[in-house]
């Protein structure tokens, strides 16, 4: 009876013996697993962009998370102003894609964007657009002053706003249709306007007049009315994605993406071919 029982007892301590090796063995793939996966997991990257940019980027999103499937580009959108003062204030942004080069250096004075890590990408044009069934014989800036309601972003954070109004006080009619003047939150807004005919007329840029059917492009403002439009890129430094940031940030200057911003109407600043 004894001799049966201590052979249990044996069978007993082998079979736990082997349940924890199998265990253990389990543990240890699991651990694998768990380590491949989080090599391989899918990063997320906050991109804060200029709205003017949002077809070309939506694109160049498009081919870069092909080349880059473990990286998803996510974008925030609006006036550079107010988004450079998102960044300012702690916003989790990974990269920040401006329309005009005095908000994005406020950015590298505050130490936020690095030197090394930012690029004057590409250009853009002031333009003038009118409804596309428009009654009013608008064919030049000169002649705004014939129009009721006139669009710009507001010049304070939307850069093509600040652009406009230099347009027109350089050409000594701003304080002829200030008064017309309707004010809008970003430069799509301006355009938004326009194709509903809710404005008789709006400066918007370029590309923003190529995206649309429902506007005609009447004049083009001359360069030495206002600022020169770049647009620069930088990567944030408390980015928590340097290595991703820095993936899309070289792929925004490939010879595909510039392609790209080209076929939406910018400027390639860099003569990348």
């Amino acid at each position: 009876m004894k001799g049966r029982m201590t052979l249990k007892k044996l069978h007993f301590l082998i079979f736990a013996m082997l349940l924890l090796v199998f265990i253990g063995t389990g543990c240890s793939n699991d651990e694998g697993k768990n380590k491949t996966q989080k090599d391989g997991d899918q990063v997320e990257l906050t991109v804060s962009a200029a709205v003017s940019l949002q077809d070309a980027l939506s694109d160049i999103k498009t081919a870069f998370e092909k080349d880059y499937p473990n990286v998803k580009v996510n974008f925030n959108l609006g006036a550079s102003g107010a988004l450079q003062q998102q960044i300012s204030q702690g916003a989790p942004v990974d990269l920040f894609f401006s329309a005009a080069e005095d908000k994005f250096e406020k950015l590298v004075d505050e130490d936020l964007i690095d030197e090394k890590n930012k690029i004057n990408l590409v250009g853009n044009q002031l333009v003038l657009v009118v409804p596309k069934d428009s009654d009013k014989d608008l064919r030049s800036i000169a002649e705004l002053t014939k129009a009721d309601k006139v669009s710009i972003g507001t010049p304070e954070s939307v850069p093509a706003g600040q652009y406009a109004k230099q347009t027109l006080e350089n050409s000594n009619l701003w304080k002829e249709i200030e008064d017309k003047v309707v004010y809008s939150k970003d430069v799509r807004q301006v355009l938004t306007y326009v194709e509903s005919g809710n404005v008789d007329a709006g400066l918007v840029y370029k590309t923003d007049a190529l995206s649309s059917s429902k506007v005609k492009l009447v004049a083009t403002a001359k360069e030495n009315l206002h600022d020169p439009i770049i647009y620069p890129v930088g990567i944030i430094k408390e980015s928590s994605h340097q290595k991703e940031a820095q993936q899309f940030y070289d792929y925004l200057q490939t010879p595909a993406s510039m392609k790209i911003f080209i076929k939406s109407g910018f400027e390639d600043l860099n003569n990348k071919e």
